[in-house]
């Protein structure tokens, strides 16, 4: 394993330079501020308006808000059974057979670079670098790249000794704000080799073809598929409840959700890890946001904005699950606050969305990226008026459901949590994962702690934006969890459709050593 200990003036230099990529690419279209002016304006407006109106007419006030937030859930929800409906019906995950992966000679396939940033992860780096030697690809055309942060020495000494014919490249990020995931994956971009570029987390366990898969699923796409998204999954799914719960979720996500998207050519936010690249797309919107914590989402609509499509790879990822609640809460609010960032960024230039994406596209980002955290808390507030009008019969509670409203509301809240648990239903069966079946049914109790992340993000926009709260990993392991070659579950094979014959594999590129200076 080669460890590179980069200069400081060149260091500084690429820090500084990746920093701007975004701004430069898309200019006001970083995280690094979180409103502009306008949006100040806007907001500031908004809530003397808002406090005026309840000190003039506080129960009209109260009313419209409700109503509001009322016509937000129903909708949003519509939203979710239309995406649910279009992914059971049409899956557009893009399959490629085992036989398809293994038919491309190796000498066609392009320099392939994977990304793997880990910060104060030394126990997790042996299973890590096992479960990526298992990757079937020339070792003459893989390109890794560990990305450690130069201080974390615990790390930085578990790679050391880590003995593995993977050429495996160790990148010391030196010390600088923000200490981001996105900073770190900027920063070794710049020195790939690839022209794909894919992304593995510290406790990832891969697809062994997963990579040909990609070479493939690029080869008989469009020039404009940018990016392909492969599925994630959990190993150690049912430790315990909690993890039975994020991998019920998970299922829907990859499984309904992202192809629904996908079917509708909306814009995708992107999963953490195993999204496959081709460099060009990347470099063209500037690559990731090192100020935004939840860079995956944010990177998905930029790439859908410049004109370049997401689809998703029917490859799976397995992962570790959050098996405890504070490491869980700490997670859900660092990808909530990086959904209100991402969209609080687009809403900059509401017009220039609409413009980019289509109203059909600029409705799929409100509905799905902005409305995803605020869905969560509004559950927390209606559950409460719900909780206090059974408990206390409060007059005043009545009174902000008035005439119409009432049944609407009464509606919302009792088809919205039936429809929620139903779909959990429906993906379970689709997957044929009966043994999370009891863990749908009980999902409210896992709505609260998505309610209590959602209102920790939103104070966390405000105090503390940039802020990267760190998902410790290994915890399975204290769980007794097993992690080697039966940690990847091959999902079912599925037939795949023929490669078009005059579609070109993606071309490597000329100089290995490009860096982005010289695209």
């Amino acid at each position: 394993m080669k460890i590179r200990e980069i200069p400081e003036d060149l260091a500084e230099e690429v820090l500084a330079e990746s920093l701007g990529w975004v701004e430069a690419k898309n200019p006001g279209m970083t995280a690094a501020s979180q409103v502009n002016r306008g949006q100040k304006i806007g907001l500031i407006g908004l809530a003397v308006t808002v406090v005026l109106c309840l000190i003039l007419a506080p129960l009209g006030t109260l009313i419209v808000l409700t109503t509001a937030a009322t016509l937000v859930y129903l909708i949003t929800l519509c939203h979710r059974i239309y995406l649910v409906r279009i992914g059971l019906g049409d899956d557009s995950s893009i399959q490629v057979a085992d036989e398809d992966a293994r038919a491309v000679p190796d000498d066609e396939l392009p320099v392939y670079t994977l990304l793997v940033p880990a910060y104060g992860e030394p126990q997790v780096l042996p299973d890590l670098l096992a479960a990526l030697n298992r990757i079937e690809y020339p070792r003459d055309r893989i390109d890794v790249k560990l990305l450690l942060e130069v201080g974390d020495a615990e790390t930085i000494a578990a790679a050391r000794a880590i003995e593995t014919d993977l050429p495996v490249e160790v990148l010391l990020l030196p010390a600088g704000e923000p200490q981001t995931k996105p900073r770190a994956l900027n920063f070794g971009l710049y020195f790939a080799r690839g022209s794909l570029v894919t992304i593995y987390d510290a406790e990832d366990h891969p697809d062994p073809l997963q990579l040909r898969r990609a070479v493939v699923a690029f080869s008989r796409g469009a020039d404009d598929v940018g990016c392909l998204q492969g599925k994630l999954s959990f190993y150690g799914g049912t430790t315990n409840l909690l993890t039975r719960w994020f991998t019920a979720e998970y299922l829907t996500w990859f499984n309904l959700y992202l192809p629904g998207l996908a079917s509708t050519k909306s814009p995708i936010p992107l999963g953490g890890t195993s999204n496959h690249f081709r460099r060009e797309a990347l470099e063209e919107v500037g690559c990731w946001d090192a100020f935004n914590v939840t860079e995956d989402c944010d990177l998905g609509i930029r790439l859908q904005r410049k004109g370049w499509r997401v689809g998703v790879l029917d490859s799976s990822t397995m992962e570790e699950p959050n098996v405890d609640v504070v490491n869980w809460v700490k997670q859900r609010s660092r990808w909530y606050k990086g959904y209100l960032q991402t969209w609080l960024v687009g809403m900059r230039d509401p017009r220039g969305m609409v413009r980019d994406l289509g109203w059909a596209g600029f409705g799929h980002f409100c509905l799905f990226v902005g409305s995803t955290p605020v869905l969560a808390v509004l559950n927390l507030w209606f559950w409460a008026m719900t909780l206090l009008w059974f408990v206390t019969k409060a007059s005043f509670i009545q009174a902000l459901f008035p005439g119409a409203l009432y049944y609407l509301a009464i509606f919302s809240w009792f088809f919205g949590n039936v429809v929620i648990i139903y779909l959990s239903i429906l993906t379970l069966r689709a997957v044929r994962r009966p043994e999370l079946l009891v863990s749908a049914l009980l999902s409210p109790l896992y709505w609260v702690l998505m309610a209590v992340a959602a209102l920790r993000a939103m104070i966390q926009l405000f105090t503390d934006p940039s802020h990267w709260e760190k998902t410790q990993h290994g915890l399975t392991l204290d769980q007794g969890e097993g992690r080697g070659d039966a940690a990847w579950a091959k999902p079912p094979a599925r037939e795949a459709p023929a490669a078009p014959e005059d579609q070109a594999l993606p071309a490597e590129p000329q100089d290995e050593e490009q860096s982005l200076n010289q695209s």
